[in-house]
């Protein structure tokens, strides 16, 4: 058995996504080969080559994979499908952009989100908002999955010598086009990445007081997150949702200020190391999780909290 990776990326470097694939690819059995698709995207292959437990790195190198459109990958890997007993990619956007097109074109079933693999054939994977777990056995010849990247430990990014293989690229599919992209700046961890992250909820009351949380986010070089609450009553940018329909995250550290808990949120955030909570609702599910709980009033504790960190 032979598993391949698509690693995620943006030409220069890996996603840390990638790294976490890795193991749940390694976890199947037999070796790992990674796939880079990119467009002058040596720095990533060779980043790639050096994960531990890589054998190979595979290279696809044109322009039309400049942008990782999801057409021209998943054709590049349908290209090499043939030769490997799984096909993983991290449930992130791009994955999940890109593997349903390899799995309807193999005519197999995609396993989606696994969080554990329990035999080279058999895995978990989180539904109903995580409140239960399926385990799933395939008998396709060939595995097609996303891996909910918070449910395994990442790759050590040094210790491999892989070898690397430079493939024929496939051409243009033609069928899309990359106009444009605008990403979010900022100066704190990225939301995913992030061992500290800080998030608010409806109970902070409106986008100003939002910023009651930002001096505690400083001081624990923390990224900040939002329920969806907070985010459709236009406090806070969709980008800081955590959730079940926005960011899944498991950070070392969760604090969850004025959240009450809702079941989609939970679905993002339950498997953080250590969660602390701050509500005024002594009966708020958001309890129900966390290792430390605080009730009281969030404007009052939060700067309390702050002035503790001195």
């Amino acid at each position: 058995m032979v598993a391949l990776v698509i690693a995620e990326h943006d030409n220069a470097s890996l996603k840390g996504s990638t790294h976490h694939t890795v193991t749940a690819a390694a976890q199947c059995g037999g070796e790992v080969h990674v796939l880079v698709a990119g467009s002058n995207a040596g720095a990533a292959a060779e980043q790639a080559a050096q994960i531990a437990g890589v054998t190979k790195v595979l290279v696809a190198d044109a322009p039309h994979f400049a942008d990782g459109l999801a057409e021209n990958v998943a054709e590049q890997v349908l290209a090499v499908a043939g030769n490997y007993s799984h096909i993983l990619a991290p449930a992130t956007a791009y994955g999940k952009n890109i593997l349903p097109r390899v799995a309807a074109k193999l005519d197999v079933a995609q396993i989606s989100e696994i969080t554990k693999v329990d035999s080279p054939d058999t895995f978990e994977r989180p539904i109903y908002a995580g409140n239960a777990i399926a385990t799933v056995q395939s008998s396709d010849k060939i595995k097609v999955i996303t891996v909910r990247t918070t449910g395994f430990d990442s790759a050590a990014s040094t210790g491999g010598s892989a070898a690397t293989e430079t493939l024929t690229a496939v051409a243009d599919s033609g069928k899309s086009a990359f106009v444009g992209r605008e990403l979010a700046k900022s100066d704190r961890p990225e939301l995913t990445a992030a061992k500290i992250i800080v998030s608010g909820g409806r109970g902070i009351g409106s986008a100003d007081n939002f910023k009651i949380l930002e001096p505690l986010a400083d001081k624990l070089n923390a990224a900040m997150g939002a329920s969806r609450a907070a985010v459709d009553a236009g406090f806070v940018p969709n980008d800081w949702q955590v959730g079940q329909t926005g960011k899944i995250v498991a950070p070392s550290l969760y604090i969850a200020v004025g959240i009450s808990g809702a079941i989609q949120h939970l679905a993002g955030m339950k498997d953080s190391k250590t969660i602390v909570a701050i509500n005024k609702d002594p009966e708020a599910p958001i309890f129900s999780v966390a290792d430390y709980g605080i009730v009281g009033d969030l404007f009052e504790i939060v700067p309390q909290l702050v002035k503790e960190l001195g």
